[in-house]
């Protein structure tokens, strides 16, 4: 079964879309944002939380893994979902459990607590992945890519926001009020979510099973969706990689920067926003052949700089400006590509792309720890260089100009 015979059968709204208001958009890409923050709370305050637990230096990074492998197996086992059941209960039901997991975090004792919470966290604010198809679907045809670009700006804006969020409350209320905090915003979020998120029934011939065991035909049939999840699975892992090391030297001599310092230094994600925009306008224009080597070259170029950062700051600031614009630059590109295979099965193709890459990611945070305390930052330069090179080397061997 090819996307194509499957859209067929695919996810359709059994009536014309109603239409998405500002308040209902603007609804949605907070909640994007907020969900999605969840993942990247933990890659600045994992020595904290290593140091309060008891965990072992080596092992720190896992709590980003944790979280990052529950994100993939919500994306494969949650996410599909939006194709069968009735949207805003799926998505109601999914942040509640979020709720619960983001209490359990903040409030329970012991590392079993830990990783067990941080992985229903990561399962669990999938629901971001479920709220960008039903804008989507919601949203008029000539207005779709204006509304799903906003929410994904929202999407966007909490990432990039987490770590330096995450630092500055973690010298105020402690690692733990991290999440207390963020379990009230996504509290606000669900009571006003549960009155204006409206109904979304799709109508399919597929039961769960066939479903989730279409993703993997998904990834093997359709090159494209195979090719750019690996090219980002790549860029994400040393993304993380970058992410969950960096801030660990920092908290280290000669630096020794406090957790408020250290917000500071995540404040050069913020300015990945930007190549959002760009990205989309040059694969708009034909480019994105052109647009992917650049983007996927400044994710080397970045680990080059972070190189000089171990004991110098400017590079390593440099070094977290230029990765996030090579990591979002993909991100869109990536995007743009898939969503062009078939609109009627968006969910599945969304589900199948974001775990590839996230998988990526949950490898590139879980090897920053362990390469960090037995080789040092130039091994963690060196394999962060090396998994975008990887992928520039795939693309140039198997992708044509156009």
């Amino acid at each position: 079964m090819t996307a194509t015979s499957d859209a067929e059968t695919g996810s359709t709204l059994a009536s014309e879309p109603k239409g998405i208001g500002t308040v209902l958009t603007i609804l949605f890409a907070f909640a994007c944002g907020a969900l999605a923050a969840n993942l990247y709370y933990a890659q600045p305050l994992v020595a904290l939380i290593g140091r309060d637990t008891g965990l072992a230096v080596s092992l720190e990074s896992l709590i980003v893994t944790a979280a990052q492998a529950g994100y993939a197996i919500g994306l494969i086992l949650l996410v599909p979902l939006g194709d069968i059941f009735e949207n805003r209960k799926l998505i109601l039901a999914t942040m509640v459990l979020n709720l619960f997991s983001l209490a359990g975090l903040a409030l329970l004792p012991g590392l079993f607590a830990l990783f067990s919470m941080t992985l229903l966290v990561g399962i669990t604010s999938v629901g971001a992945q479920m709220i960008v198809p039903l804008a989507a679907s919601l949203a008029p045809a000539h207005k779709r890519g204006e509304i799903v670009g906003n929410v994904m700006t929202g999407l966007l804006g909490g990432i990039l926001l987490a770590r330096p969020v995450a630092s500055f409350l973690a010298e105020h209320v402690g690692w733990r009020g991290v999440f207390g905090v963020s379990g009230l915003v996504v509290a606000l979020i669900l009571a006003t979510g549960y009155f204006i998120i409206p109904s979304r029934q799709p109508r399919t011939g597929k039961g769960y099973r066939e479903l989730i065991g279409s993703l993997g035909h998904l990834f093997v049939s359709e090159p494209v969706l195979r090719r750019r999840g690996l090219y980002h699975a790549a860029m994400f892992a040393s993304f993380s990689m970058f992410w969950t090391a960096a801030p660990v030297i920092l908290f280290r001599e000669p630096f020794a920067f406090s957790p408020g310092e250290v917000a500071l230094f995540t404040l050069a994600g913020v300015f990945g926003v930007v190549a959002a925009p760009v990205a989309g306008r040059l694969a708009d224009r034909g480019h994105t052949h052109v647009g992917t080597m650049v983007a996927i070259c400044l994710a080397i170029a970045a680990f080059v700089l972070a190189w000089f950062g171990q004991t110098t700051f400017w590079p390593l600031l440099l070094a977290g400006i230029v990765i996030d614009l090579g990591v979002q630059a993909n991100l869109v590109l990536g995007q743009r590509e898939i969503y062009q295979l078939d609109e009627s099965i968006r969910n599945r193709l969304n589900a199948v792309y974001m775990t590839t890459f996230f998988l990526g990611g949950a490898i590139g945070s879980a090897l920053a720890s362990p390469l960090l305390e037995t080789f040092g930052w130039t091994a963690v330069c060196l394999v962060g260089a090396g998994l975008p090179a990887s992928a520039l080397a795939y693309f140039l061997l198997v992708e044509r100009e156009g």
